[in-house]
């Protein structure tokens, strides 16, 4: 297996290649999924220079903050149930699948701090994804105005698995045309400035759609 350095090379020369190719020419920032590997294996990828590190389940999410340097950037990626808010919502520093008002109602309640939160969106539309529909966003957002421990900096979203790159960019266009939508409306507690966006199969479609963070696992970590 190759070490977490060998494959971020690779890694950021694509990055490299596709931010070129964009019209936003902006890098993204990386989101190593560690989700599959050991608590070495994180540890691995964080002294290969990686400081995000996503997780979607909150015992694995817990068990890699507790092992890794306290400047590491903790992004909790998974469906989060509301009665799990409790547990995990302190620990966090980024939600990237905020999805529904009970779920937001929660965080308030919970969170003693400014939760930086991502609203997933099912652009797709299929029915195996979380996420609200895109029409939903900007009334749902538009609730969230006197949550104090709430803070919308951007859309996350999950392509469907096809190898057609053309309707992967088509995806991704259409979750940034809403994230210009939302910025628009100049709302201070949702800037919503940041696309999260793109995996190991499909980030260079999502970068040359202005992707600011991807969530790449099995290309750097491995499983």
């Amino acid at each position: 297996m190759k070490s977490v350095k060998e494959n971020l090379v690779e890694i950021n020369s694509q990055i490299c290649n596709s931010s070129e190719e964009s019209e936003f020419n902006t890098a993204p920032q990386v989101i190593v999924v560690t989700k599959y590997v050991t608590i070495d294996r994180a540890k691995e990828a964080y002294e290969a220079g990686l400081k995000n590190f996503g997780e979607n389940r909150i015992e694995g999410f817990l068990e890699k903050k507790k092992h890794l340097p306290d400047d590491a950037i903790m992004h909790f990626i998974g469906s989060l149930q509301t009665r799990k808010v409790k547990d995990i919502i302190n620990e966090i520093d980024y939600l990237h699948a905020l999805d529904r008002l009970k779920l937001a109602k929660e965080i308030e309640k919970r969170a003693e701090h400014v939760v930086k939160c991502f609203v997933q969106v099912n652009v797709s539309g299929e029915e195996s994804k979380h996420g609200m529909s895109p029409d939903e966003v900007i009334p749902f957002i538009r609730e969230l105005k006197d949550f104090k421990h709430i803070e919308i900096v951007g859309l996350m979203t999950m392509a469907p698995l096809t190898e057609d790159k053309i309707k992967l960019r088509q995806y991704f266009n259409q979750l940034r045309l809403l994230k210009e939508k939302v910025q628009s409306l100049n709302l201070s507690y949702a800037p919503c400035t940041e696309l999260s966006m793109g995996m190991s199969n499909d980030f260079n479609e999502a970068i040359l759609e202005g992707a600011s963070y991807v969530r790449i696992g099995t290309k750097l970590v491995g499983e």
